[in-house]
């Protein structure tokens, strides 16, 4: 026989004192307790035991994190604060106009207010409307609805064209008024399920004035502009972004100067839908010949920041130039232009046409108009002809900048223009711009 072989023992085991044969078959017969200790974690999926000296580590963490915390709560939140990475407007002034920035305050996220002159201020109020047109809400289409259902229940006379106004079971209203209640404290998490379907339902605008949208938190708005952008159609969204979301964001700027950071991502949500965008908060908020430059810089930089297609655009630069003037408007002109689309002819002449009508203005322009009429000659002076190229150098005789027209003038005597006569191309491309053109009127 040979010999018996020697157990190896490792380092982190401890060798076994000899026991007598006699001794071991008397220990077998009694029960004698493990020093081994079992920590049962339970969990959703299966059961883990954790080694001792792993939960000791678990609790020393856990204990000098709260003791952390519970250091940070004593010390206040002015020392405690972490400066987070701003989002600049993506707009930039000359000096004659004012400047944007924005701030945190206590996790919430405002854009600061921007600074405007009076000089800018005398120059833009000048093109201001004498009479604007008041904006419509919601309620005002709801509480005229309910004023037509009630005339035609009188009359016994039918009305298909108009919104659905239907009698409402009192335990629905129960509901969404619930909902109301929900959405005014919302800040994060999940939306009430009965709140996702609005949508869905043929009298939606009933039921959404049921949950007061004005008393929605800024956050609550976000949510639902993401859901309304997604499963609403393009003219269903329109209403939405006319009705309830632009006359926020109005209030929100007249109240405290500057925009809710949810509010904002709102407005980028709501270019899902862009031609719903154009025609429910874009247009309707230039043609109530009220906007202010603080509310053109924000929106303005939410288009900048933001891809959108180039029909949708085109179309947008045609109505624009056919308003009535503010100084917004040349905000967003500048804007489309800075895009550098590969734009039509048609709406090319379109903005020259535009800037053509001031040369017998008597008013003193102010600097945005002069701004944008830099951006245009810069990025399309190829695309002008040589009748267009003259007109504009005699308007550059009539309205001046001591600083910008000498660079206008210059852009456009080194300008090729494409000379050739103006007409409208017969492509398929400008037969839906022409349509889409007639869809914004």
């Amino acid at each position: 026989m040979g010999k018996a072989k020697k157990i190896k023992v490792s380092a982190g085991e401890k060798r076994q004192p000899k026991v007598g044969l006699a001794d071991q078959i008397e220990g077998d017969k009694t029960v004698k307790a493990k020093n081994r200790q079992k920590i049962r974690i339970r969990n959703d999926d299966d059961e883990e035991y954790v080694d001792p000296s792993l939960t000791k580590k678990i609790l020393l963490q856990a204990r000098q994190q709260q003791m952390e915390m519970e250091e940070d709560n004593d010390m206040g939140p002015t020392s405690s604060s972490v400066k987070k990475p701003l989002t600049k407007l993506g707009i930039e002034f000359s000096d004659n106009e004012g400047e944007s920035s924005e701030d945190d305050v206590e996790g919430t996220h405002y854009y600061e207010n921007i600074e405007i002159s009076e000089e800018d201020e005398l120059a833009l109020q000048k093109f201001m409307a004498t009479d604007p047109v008041p904006m419509r809400t919601l309620a005002d289409i709801i509480m005229e609805k309910f004023t037509e259902k009630k005339t035609e229940i009188e009359t016994q006379f039918s009305d298909a064209g108009t919104m659905q106004i239907q009698e409402l079971d009192p335990r629905v209203k129960a509901m969404y008024e619930g909902v109301r209640d929900v959405l005014s404290k919302y800040r994060s998490g999940k939306l009430p399920k009965a709140f996702k379907i609005i949508p869905s339902l043929r009298n939606w605008e009933q039921i959404l004035y049921i949950t007061d949208p004005p008393r929605w938190s800024a956050a609550a708005m976000y949510q639902a502009t993401r859901i309304f952008a997604s499963n609403l159609k393009e003219k269903m969204a329109q209403r939405f972004y006319n009705l309830v979301l632009l006359p926020r964001i109005r209030d929100d700027l007249a109240e405290y100067k500057r925009l809710n950071f949810h509010l904002y991502q709102a407005v980028r949500k709501a270019l899902f839908k862009p031609a719903g965008f154009m025609k429910g908060i874009l247009l309707p908020l230039l043609e109530s010949g009220t906007c202010t430059l603080r509310e053109a810089v924000i929106i303005g930089s939410i288009i900048a920041k933001n891809s959108i297609p180039i029909l949708h655009s085109s179309a947008a630069i045609l109505k624009i130039a056919e308003m009535d003037y503010t100084g917004a408007n040349s905000i967003f002109l500048r804007i489309f232009l800075d895009k550098k689309y590969a734009l039509p002819y048609r709406v090319v002449d379109g903005v020259v046409f535009h800037f053509l009508r001031f040369e017998r203005d008597s008013r003193e322009l102010p600097v945005l108009w002069h701004q944008a009429l830099l951006t245009f000659v810069q990025r399309y002076k190829s695309d002008i002809s040589s009748e267009q190229k003259e007109a504009l150098l005699r308007l550059l005789k009539k309205q001046s900048h001591h600083t910008i027209t000498p660079e206008i003038r210059r852009e456009l005597q080194h300008a090729k223009c494409r000379d050739v006569e103006m007409s409208e191309p017969t492509t398929e491309p400008m037969t839906e711009l022409q349509q889409e053109t007639m869809s914004l009127a």
